[in-house]
């Protein structure tokens, strides 16, 4: 019997809450990880396979799906009991250039400007040859989903995301990161795909820099040893690795983490231990728009669309149009680490077409107001402050002013209007740093030499965001997760 919506909506809120408990008492516990490099001497593997996954995300699920073009010898391995991962707790939007939803709809982007847009995020400072490939790769791989595995995409073409010059946010009709690993999941079944939970890798062996195969740690303590021609590292970034983010982020080593649990950096400390090329470890998705107490993902349309957020002096406090990315950083700088999104009913309305919005509004995290007064003393911040931004908000509006933040405003708030709040902190959601690979999403050495048959995409290789937060493009994360995916997989079973 499938739950009603509302009880679905609840057990994805709860499955967040436990995942994040259960990150605070691992790390409270300073539970080890075990991340090794080994020798596979006297090593007697159990299973072979041509083509092994570590991590069934979306990188993970698209690699075997590339993989199975030329070799049904597939093997997933997934630490969870179900899968999902940072997918399923993504918005599950997915950047991409010159697709044929894109032509259905008249939307003239190339890979050109997409890389541009990049380029221009990250302040040239991201790796420039993986922006060239993933700007090409993604748009082909979310083309070749839909016409040989169903994925059905439609284009979000009601607003732009930061940084983005033309609409290219791809979709699956539910909008959310769980119907998108739902789908990509429904695709590896139907193909045969073989793909085994509770399957913990902790070591991989090498010998003479070429893999041999991986020990697989199951829940009741024992091991499985696979052999394996070649092995696709899927397993995204470290940021539930609390030591790992206090040395390379610690400015986000205190804050909400709203990422997977499972991100515990397995890719990272593999390639330490074999001399990887590992750069931008600093870089990181943030996001200044998560409910709290609630633990619910705002979309950042409402601040796209003409919304704002002020502290608890009723101020604005940066331009909310720059990035939700690096706007975490400057929400938790306030009192208190909190700020309120700030919006009228127009906004509201277009936040509705979004299921995470919906979840908010079934939780009570949306508060609403007859005016600007009203909202102010039912939110609690300082009513005399909020006034005077509505105010200066007019005359931005108006251009008899320029806001010192930098941001264009295109209409003002109507004081006597009906207002919307939601109290907001920010989190941390992944990492963007990781193995350089090349463009057959081949690892590299030091001397960028790649590992013959050892394989990165996703979160476990290092984006296109740079060294800083303000780097991060809306859709990074996903970017690289289709478009290295896609790589690993066809280039691992060749």
């Amino acid at each position: 019997v499938l739950p009603s919506a509302n009880s679905f909506i609840q057990i994805r809120l709860a499955y967040r809450l436990v995942l994040r408990k259960c990150h605070n008492i691992f790390m409270a516990n300073e539970r080890k990880i075990i991340a090794e490099i080994q020798s596979p001497d006297e090593v007697n593997f159990e299973y072979h396979v041509q083509v092994l996954i570590v991590g069934a995300g979306a990188c993970g699920l698209t690699a075997a799906l590339a993989a199975n073009d030329n070799t049904n010898d597939i093997l997933v391995l997934e630490r969870d009991a179900i899968l999902g991962g940072s997918t399923a707790l993504s918005s599950g939007f997915v950047p991409a250039a010159q697709t044929k939803s894109q032509v259905s709809l008249g939307i003239n982007d190339s890979a050109e400007v997409f890389s541009k847009d990049i380029s221009n995020k990250a302040g040239k400072k991201q790796n420039k040859r993986l922006t060239s490939i993933v700007s090409v790769k993604c748009g082909e791989v979310l083309d070749w989903l839909g016409e040989k595995h169903g994925i059905e995409w439609q284009i979000l073409d009601n607003f732009l995301y930061p940084g983005h010059s033309v609409h290219r946010m791809h979709a699956v009709p539910e909008k959310t990161g769980v119907g998108l690993i739902n789908r990509l999941q429904t695709a590896v079944t139907d193909a045969d795909i073989a793909v085994s939970t509770n399957s913990l890798v902790d070591t991989i062996f090498m010998s003479d820099d070429i893999v041999k195969g991986v020990r697989v740690q199951r829940p009741n303590n024992k091991h499985e040893f696979i052999s394996c021609d070649n092995l696709i590292l899927a397993c995204n970034g470290y940021g539930a690795n609390n030591e790992l983010v206090r040395k390379h982020i610690p400015e986000m080593c205190d804050a909400l983490y709203f990422g997977h649990a499972g991100n515990e950096g397995h890719a990272v400390l593999w390639g330490e231990q074999i001399n990887a090329n590992i750069i931008h470890l600093s870089g990181y998705q943030g996001h200044g728009s998560v409910a709290t107490p609630h633990g619910i993902l705002i979309t950042w349309a409402l601040m796209m669309e003409g919304g704002i957020q002020v502290n608890e002096q009723g101020m604005r406090f940066s331009n909310e149009n720059q990035g939700y990315s690096e706007q975490s950083m400057h929400v938790l700088e306030q009192s208190n680490s909190i700020a309120w999104n700030v919006y009228d009913e127009k906004v509201h309305l277009l936040g509705k077409e979004f299921p995470d919005y919906q979840k908010a509004i079934n939780s009570g995290a949306i508060k609403s107001a007859e005016n600007a007064t009203a909202l102010a003393k039912l939110i609690g911040i300082d009513q005399k402050g909020f006034e005077k931004t509505l105010s200066l908000i007019e005359d931005f509006a108006m251009r008899k002013k320029v806001d010192k933040f930098g941001r264009q405003f295109m209409r003002n708030f109507a004081h006597n209007e009906k207002m919307f709040a939601i109290k907001v902190t920010g989190a941390l959601f992944h990492t963007q740093g990781g193995l350089s690979v090349n463009d057959k999403a081949q690892v590299l050495k030091i001397d960028d030499t790649p590992f013959d048959n050892l394989f990165a995409g996703g979160g476990a290789a290092c984006g296109v965001s740079g060294p800083d937060v303000s780097g991060y493009l809306s859709g990074n994360g996903l970017l690289t997760a289709f478009s290295l995916g896609g790589l690993a997989g066809w280039n691992a079973s060749k």
